[in-house]
């Protein structure tokens, strides 16, 4: 039998404290977040297969995009689930009229009937897996705001209707069978 002083000494043990419990990540999290800093993203981002999240501040120029607010659910030990509810049916199916739904019940019975398979309740329930096409490149960011990017468009509008007018000898948009400027 131990002594409750030996059992204190123990149970607070410098090095067996953290194999039993974690300490909890900053804003509450229940896990330690695996979020990267941003002194290491130089180093990780230059190996050409990921790049460092930026957006345009206009003038050609680009800046580090602020980081993503976190999750309603931090601080909540509830696991998301891995299963996630599927449509049943097909889209559209709602809208049946009686008719078409006894002819789709008869087409469903027949293709049970001759052996069709029917899915189970965990590929109804089992998330559906997205493919990305391997030869998929993102779009090289402009550096430029909405703004400038509106008013770059606009410009060429205009370039393009006064080369247009220039060609058909008329003198304004108005005589134009076809407008070439948006508004």
């Amino acid at each position: 039998m131990k002594s409750f002083q030996q059992f204190v000494t123990e149970a607070y043990d410098k090095e067996l404290a953290g194999q039993a419990t974690r300490a909890p990540g900053e804003g509450g999290r229940v896990n330690v977040s695996r979020k990267k800093d941003r002194s290491d993203m130089p180093s990780r981002y230059s190996k050409g297969n990921a790049k460092a999240r930026v957006q345009a501040v206009g003038g050609k120029k680009t800046a580090p995009a602020p980081s993503y607010k976190g999750r309603k659910d931090i601080g909540t030990n509830k696991p998301r689930s891995s299963v996630e509810q599927q449509p049943t049916r097909e889209r559209g199916t709602a809208g049946l009229s009686p008719r078409e739904q006894q002819r789709k019940a008869a087409k469903e019975r027949r293709a049970a009937k001759a052996g069709a398979k029917t899915p189970t309740r965990t590929e109804l329930l089992s998330k559906k897996t997205k493919t990305v096409d391997p030869n998929y490149k993102p779009v090289k960011a402009s550096g430029l705001t909405t703004k400038e990017r509106k008013s770059l468009y606009k410009k060429g509008e205009r370039t393009l209707r006064d080369i247009r007018l220039k060609n058909l000898g008329k003198k304004s948009e108005k005589e134009l069978k076809h407008k070439v400027t948006s508004k």
